[in-house]
C-alpha cells in the first residue's frame, strides 16, 4: 500500500508539473506563431492597399535604385494597375489581437521595404496571369510564383501558408482582376521553430529534474504514513496473539463448567458462541495483517483452478440448498494458473461464502470461470435484497465495511472477508472488482 501511495504521489506531482509546462510553453509558442502570422498579414495588407508594392513602388520608384539585384540591370517600370480596395478604418485589421500585431512605427518605417521579401501575381477574370512580379525576391522564379499563386487562388481561405510563404488573396477589382501577394516568412518561422524545439528540450530537462526531486522527496513524505501503517499492522498482530490466549482459557473453562451441569446452561452456551466469534475474528485479523506484509512469501506452484473451484462450489452447494438458494457453476475445464494453493482456497471460500450469505431465499448464485489469452477470469454473481448503490460498491473491499442491507445478526461476519480477498488477489498480482446491477445483482470479478 505504501509503495502504491508513493507511486501515486509521484505521478500526481509529475502530471501537475507537466500540465503547467504545457500551458506555459504552449502559450508562449502559440503567441510567437501568432506574432509571425499577424506581422505577415499586416505587411501583406499594406502591400494590398498599395497595389502590390510599398509606397515607393506605387510611385514607380524602386528603393533599391530601379536595379534588379540579380542581374544589375535597370528594372522595367510596372504598368499601371488599378484596384479598388475598401478599407473601413473602424474595423480592426486582420491578424489577431492588438498586442500581437506588428509595431505601427515599423509599418511606417522606410526600412520595411528593404527587409521584406515578397512577390506578386495578378490574374484576370479567367484566371490568366496578367503580371508575375518576382523582382523583390530571389528564391522564387516567375513559374514557381504562378504555381504558388494558383494554389492560393483555389484555397478556401483568403490567407494562409504555402510552405514558408504567407499569402493573401485580394478582392476582384472592377475589371475582374485578382491580386495574390506572397511574403517570405522563412526567417521568422525558422526562429519560431528553433525557439519551440529549445523550449521543449529545456522543458523535458526540467521535468526530468523535477521527477528526480519528487522521487527523492516522496520517500520522506510518505515515511510518517509508512511508519504509522507498520505500527498498526504490528499492533494488530501482537494484540491478536495476546487475545488468543485468554480466549482459549475462557472457552476451555466454559466447556468444563458445562460438563458439571447435567442439562447445560444457556449462559455458558452464549459464552462459548461469543468466544468462538472473537477467536475467528482475531484469526482473520492476524491472517489479513500477515498477507499484507511483503515478507510473507507465497508458495507459487501450478494449480488446477478448474478442479479447485469445482471442489469449493460442491462444498457450498449443501449450504445454498438448505437456505433455498440455487448455486449454478459454469466452469471451464483445464484452467491452470501459477498460485499459492492455500491462498486461492481461502479466496474462493471468502467470495462463495459472501455470495451465499447475502443472497436472499429463492435467489441465484452464478459462478463462472473462463480463461483468456493471458489471464483467468472468475465471476461470482448473486442476487441481493435491494440494489446496492455505487457508493457502497466502492467501499465493499474496505475493512469492517458492510452495506446497510447486510447489517443484521442473521448474516454474521465482520466485514473483513472481502478485504482479505483483495489482499490475496493483490499478492498474486491480480485484480478484483465489484459491480452492482439494477436488477438486484452483485458481481465480484477476479482476474488472475
Amino acid at each position: 500500500m505504501i509503495r502504491k501511495l508513493r507511486i501515486r504521489l509521484i505521478l500526481i506531482s509529475m502530471m501537475a508539473v507537466l500540465l503547467v509546462m504545457i500551458i506555459l510553453i504552449g502559450g508562449i509558442n502559440i503567441s510567437n506563431y501568432r506574432q509571425v502570422v499577424c506581422e505577415s498579414d499586416d505587411i501583406l495588407e499594406l502591400l494590398m492597399n498599395n497595389g502590390g508594392a510599398f509606397a515607393a513602388f506605387s510611385q514607380n520608384r524602386d528603393p533599391m535604385g530601379m536595379v534588379d539585384p540579380r542581374t544589375g540591370e535597370p528594372l522595367p517600370e510596372l504598368p499601371d494597375f488599378e484596384t479598388t480596395i475598401i478599407v473601413d478604418e473602424e474595423d480592426p485589421p486582420r491578424g489577431g489581437r492588438s498586442f500581437m500585431r506588428f509595431d505601427e512605427n515599423r509599418m511606417n518605417s522606410p526600412e520595411l521595404a528593404y527587409e521584406t521579401r515578397y512577390f506578386t501575381v495578378i490574374f484576370d477574370e479567367n484566371e490568366n496571369v496578367v503580371i508575375a512580379d518576382t523582382n523583390r525576391i530571389s528564391a522564387v522564379s516567375e513559374t514557381k510564383a504562378v504555381e504558388y499563386a494558383q494554389k492560393a487562388l483555389h484555397k478556401s481561405r483568403s490567407s494562409g501558408f504555402i510552405g514558408d510563404y504567407r499569402y493573401m488573396v485580394g478582392e476582384k477589382d472592377e475589371f475582374g482582376n485578382t491580386m495574390v501577394i506572397f511574403r517570405d516568412c522563412g526567417v521568422s518561422l525558422a526562429n519560431f521553430r528553433n525557439f519551440r524545439n529549445i523550449s521543449i528540450f529545456v522543458s523535458l530537462l526540467c521535468l526530468l529534474g523535477v521527477g528526480i526531486l519528487v522521487f527523492v522527496a516522496s520517500g520522506r513524505i510518505v515515511r510518517p504514513v509508512a511508519e504509522s501503517y507498520e505500527k498498526q499492522k504490528r499492533f494488530i498482530s501482537d494484540a491478536g496473539h495476546e487475545i488468543k490466549t485468554p480466549l482459549a482459557i475462557i472457552s476451555a473453562d466454559a466447556e468444563v463448567l458445562e460438563m458439571d451441569l447435567p442439562e447445560g446452561s444457556e449462559w455458558l452456551s452464549d459464552i462459548k458462541n461469543q468466544t468462538r466469534r472473537l477467536t475467528d475474528l482475531t484469526n482473520d485479523l492476524i491472517l489479513l495483517s500477515k498477507m499484507e506484509e511483503r515478507k510473507d512469501d507465497l508458495e507459487m506452484k501450478d494449480l488446477d483452478l478448474s478442479k479447485l473451484t469445482e471442489e469449493q462450489v460442491s462444498s457450498f452447494r449443501a449450504v445454498a440448498t438448505s437456505s433455498e438458494k440455487a448455486l449454478s457453476p459454469d466452469i471451464e475445464k483445464d484452467v491452470h494458473i501459477s498460485a499459492d494453493r492455500r491462498s486461492i482456497e481461502s479466496l474462493l471460500t471468502i467470495v462463495l461464502d459472501n455470495a451465499v450469505k447475502y443472497c436472499p431465499k429463492g435467489g441465484n448464485i452464478d459462478v463462472k470461470l473462463t480463461k483468456g489469452k493471458r489471464h483467468v477470469h472468475l465471476d461470482i454473481t448473486n442476487d441481493t435484497e435491494d440494489v446496492i448503490s455505487e457508493e457502497s460498491v466502492k467501499h465493499l473491499f474496505d475493512r469492517f465495511y458492510r452495506t446497510d442491507e447486510s447489517r443484521n445478526s442473521e448474516t454474521g461476519g465482520y466485514g473483513i472477508g472481502l478485504s482479505m480477498a483483495k489482499a490475496i488477489v493483490e499478492k498474486h498480482k491480480g485484480r478484483i472488482a465489484a459491480a452492482s446491477d439494477p436488477e438486484k445483482k452483485l458481481t465480484i470479478s477476479i482476474t488472475l
